[in-house]
């Protein structure tokens, strides 16, 4: 008589893999979700060097960052679109509007730029950047 050998997996092996599964789900979404944020910041990131950029050309010419080559004052609490070379559409992205990009303090050597989210997903989260090109992210 010749005996089967019977192959595959038992209900018990299967149960184990799909605990094992679950577990790993349940660590992996969370940091997914968290890795999101940080991906759609860099969008203002990058609008915040672009205004870097445009700040450092203007100090090569006037060697002072709150005044432009025209001799206006350029005053914490606006808009960067008052910077000379950036326009709403180098903001526009995305996730982040114009409107979310202010120069939060700004002097002759130094300056701190903001971006704060307002809408959907970015709400809440709040990029700086200073003169020294130091960024400091909250709301991740």
């Amino acid at each position: 008589m010749k005996v089967k050998s019977k192959s595959g997996f038992t209900l018990v092996e299967l149960m184990v893999v799909a605990v094992i599964v679950a577990i790993l789900a349940a660590v992996a979404i969370p940091l997914m979700s968290g890795n999101k944020r940080r991906a759609m910041a860099t969008e203002a990131e990058a609008a915040l060097g672009t205004v870097r950029t445009a700040l450092r050309a203007m100090y090569a010419e006037t060697k002072a960052y709150n005044r432009d080559p025209n001799g206006n004052t350029i005053s914490a609490n606006t808009s960067v679109t008052n910077i000379p070379g950036v326009t709403a559409s180098d903001l526009e992205g995305r996730y982040f509007r114009a409107s979310d990009y202010t120069i939060a303090a700004i002097g002759t050597d130094t300056y701190t730029l903001r971006c704060q989210g307002s809408t959907g997903d970015v709400a809440g989260i709040t990029i700086t950047l200073n003169q020294d090109g130091v960024f400091n992210r909250t709301g991740l």
